[in-house]
């Protein structure tokens, strides 16, 4: 976990010296917050961001309760692009990467300079993994205890952004 951490600060921070030039801090701001389709960027000084409170209603029927979705964070106008590799249903047996059989000249270069995530939360179910390893956190703590799928717009659950 350590090493995950380390290596996420190590990339924010190179992020950070890059795209100090070239793009504003400035939080930008787009559609309606609370809409499924709200976008807001953030500055980067606290990764993962903070959740941001509910703004919905919870009341005892549903019928009266009102949904309310968290703005989807962003990159800001000018960040550079980071590309992150995640394969579904392989172990670290299958890459030769890791010592396994299949050829992966490419990660193995990647590899060599010195990004390897070998400790990450794992579940058993595909959207939680992936929040986990992009969060470096457990996936209960990234808001997906369940799959994306099944989202509701209330807190606990993902809220899944039907646009």
């Amino acid at each position: 976990m350590k090493a995950i951490r380390f290596i996420v600060a190590m990339a924010v921070s190179a992020l950070a010296l890059a795209s100090n030039s070239s793009c504003s801090n400035a939080q930008q701001v787009t559609g309606v917050l609370g809409s499924p389709s709200a976008t807001t960027s953030i500055d980067g000084k606290q990764l993962p961001p903070p959740d941001p409170k509910f703004g919905g209603v919870i009341k005892e029927k549903a019928t009266e309760s009102t949904p309310w979705w968290a703005p989807r964070v962003v990159p800001p106008k000018g960040a550079p692009n980071v590309l992150l590799i995640m394969t579904d249903d392989t172990g670290f047996s299958a890459p030769s990467t890791f010592g396994g059989v299949i050829p992966t000249p490419a990660l193995d270069r990647i590899a060599a300079a010195g990004l390897r995530y070998t400790n990450f939360h794992s579940t058993s179910l595909c959207s939680p993994t992936r929040a986990a390893i992009i969060t470096g956190r457990n996936h209960h703590v990234a808001g997906f205890g369940v799959v994306d799928e099944i989202g509701t717009g209330y807190p606990g659950a993902p809220r899944r952004r039907r646009t």
